[in-house]
């Protein structure tokens, strides 16, 4: 469920804050994202029952994934080297970044839509950066629970330790980067090739659900496209290679992965955005 909300009506502060210079550009940037999402979030819970259930309902699914890993584990304690803790952090991992990225970042996945039919106009119009505009525009509520499933995860199986705390945080980091710009990539492809909408879903689903399985089931050319096409792999072994030991080769892939995505992602946007036909809509934003 996706909750859209007026993010500049709420974002006035950023407009009329009278500060000059590099800081001052940084900060009115940042306290337009902070608008935007407490916009959001005010928003969502516009309807309190409705936000609970939604997110609660998140919550639940999720915990019913982990009572079947839960199962399978107590018959095969290891498998490929994947212990039980292990598969824990890699759902905390995987829901926590999905979270994070449909939370507070909830408009990638329509940035295909809005290209077809030409809705565009209305964040070409303001003075704000337009990716991230639209990245703001909206949040998942249900997301709200992955998040919350993740920290509960993290609670029961996670270390909890002041390197262990900083380690997750970073893991979380990387796979929302990974979710947020992976999206933002296949999307844009409706600049050059039309109306993806379709597309677009089937390779973001894909990268969610092969986000959530061990990496150590895979073999030769599953696994390399885990690590190529889709970058699957750098999310669901954050838990091996990050959280349980610190892989040095496998961290600076990570955030190669993570800064090659992230300037594809943006490059892909802006080049996409000359090819932008308006549908000369009306729009107003307070």
């Amino acid at each position: 469920m996706l909750t859209e909300v007026d993010s500049s009506q709420n974002a006035r502060a950023y407009e009329n804050i009278s500060l000059y210079g590099l800081p001052g550009r940084w900060m009115r940037l940042l306290l337009f994202v902070w608008s935007c999402w407490k916009a959001n979030l005010l928003g969502a819970m516009e309807f309190r029952l409705s936000f609970l259930l939604t997110a609660g309902t998140m919550l639940i699914n999720n915990v019913v994934w982990i009572v079947f890993w839960g199962l399978y584990f107590r018959r095969f304690p290891v498998v490929n080297g994947w212990e039980l803790q292990d598969v824990m952090m890699l759902w905390a991992v995987g829901a926590g970044g999905f979270g994070l990225m449909a939370t507070l970042f909830g408009n990638a996945t329509r940035i295909a839509s809005l290209i077809a039919n030409g809705q565009l106009d209305v964040y070409l119009a303001q003075p704000k950066p337009v990716l991230l505009h639209i990245l703001l525009s909206r949040m998942s509520v249900s997301a709200i629970g992955d998040v919350a499933f993740a920290l509960l995860v993290y609670a029961g199986f996670g270390d909890h330790s002041l390197l262990g705390v900083l380690k997750f945080g970073l893991a979380l980091t990387l796979a929302s980067v990974i979710f947020i710009f992976f999206t933002v990539i296949v999307n844009c492809l409706a600049f050059w090739l039309g109306n993806t909408e379709g597309l677009s879903f089937q390779l973001f689903n894909a990268l969610l659900t092969f986000s959530t399985y061990p990496t150590g089931i895979f073999r030769g050319a599953g696994k390399l496209i885990l690590f190529t096409v889709i970058p699957a792999g750098f999310i669901s072994y954050l838990p091996i290679g990050l959280l349980r030991s610190l892989d040095t080769k496998f961290i600076l892939g990570a955030v190669g992965i993570v800064v090659l995505l992230t300037a594809v992602g943006i490059g892909l946007f802006y080049t996409g955005l000359r090819r932008y036909a308006s549908g000369n809509m009306m729009g107003l934003r307070r």
